[in-house]
């Protein structure tokens, strides 16, 4: 698989460095239990994500954050107190062989026992939306998911957003959109009738997930698309990119963007939307 790098895989390590099964398991709850486990575990905690009689669909892409939130799903089965059941769904939307092969064979290295199934959503995104079509993709690709997830009679779909993505969102929108929304922790299918999102991985830092990712040996997929990769610079990267650059001025900025989302002062904004009513601080004045 060497042209496997083009095809939108990323070599962190050497596969003769690639721990044992064992060994990876364990290192969540001993060298990443503050940073990654316990995380987890709060973002659960504080947003009630998991429930007793739960079946939860938990998505697997390959990646790096879809792999680490499902061997978190097993260590909580393993260590949880909740009853609960779980699906790992994995989608193929379009995947040169290549890209496939790798996907099966590390749930199979991970012991994560995927359910995999086809679409042609890089095919068609491509073909609908040409200037941008990862928008399309993404929401093409949850809808897919949600379909999946209702088919095997779960009551949850489980998303591996983490902390890095909830703040980008928040900018995305405020520069791009100009409206203050961000990426909530769990929210109701519109259109799936008794399905929930959730996004466990919520409080968790992109920075270590890509650090359990390196030191465990895991070779994840990244976006892996044949479509967006001939197209320009995606807009989230650029901000990431500018996050970067302001935390280099400002400490903790990234936390401060996270933090503003829960602290809005509703006497100090001109307007909101809620259940699609728009409101405006005139209307107590």
């Amino acid at each position: 698989m060497s042209d496997l790098a083009g095809n939108g895989c990323e070599r962190l390590v050497p596969s003769s460095e690639r721990g044992t099964l064992q060994e990876i398991e364990r290192s969540i709850i001993t060298r990443y239990r503050k940073c990654a486990w316990t995380k987890f575990i709060k973002a659960i905690k504080d947003f009630q994500l998991v429930r007793d009689g739960d079946k939860i669909a938990v998505a697997v892409s390959g990646g790096k954050d879809s792999l680490l939130m499902a061997k978190l799903f097993q260590e909580l089965q393993r260590h949880g107190k909740a009853n609960f059941t779980v699906e790992f769904i994995s989608m193929d939307p379009g995947y040169h062989k290549d890209i496939r092969e790798l996907l099966v064979e590390n749930c199979s290295f991970l012991n994560i026992p995927i359910h995999l199934f086809e679409t042609r959503i890089f095919e068609i995104a491509g073909k609908i939306a040409q200037d941008y079509p990862c928008y399309m993709c993404a929401k093409m690709r949850r809808g897919a998911l949600y379909a999946k997830a209702q088919e095997l009679g779960c009551n949850k779909l489980a998303l591996a957003h983490h902390f890095n993505d909830v703040i980008e969102t928040t900018m995305l929108n405020l520069f791009y959109a100009g409206s203050f929304k961000t990426m909530l922790p769990k929210l109701k299918s519109a259109h799936f009738e008794g399905l929930e999102l959730i996004r466990p991985l919520y409080y968790v830092e992109e920075r270590h997930i890509e650090s359990y990712t390196s030191e465990s040996g895991i070779w994840p997929l990244n976006c892996a698309c044949m479509v967006a990769a001939v197209r320009k610079g995606n807009k989230r990267y650029q901000i990431k990119d500018l996050i970067a650059d302001l935390g280099k001025q400002f400490k903790d900025i990234d936390k401060f963007i996270f933090k503003a989302a829960q602290n809005v002062n509703m006497d100090c904004i001109l307007g909101w939307q809620k259940n699609g009513q728009h409101h405006s601080f005139l209307d107590d004045y």
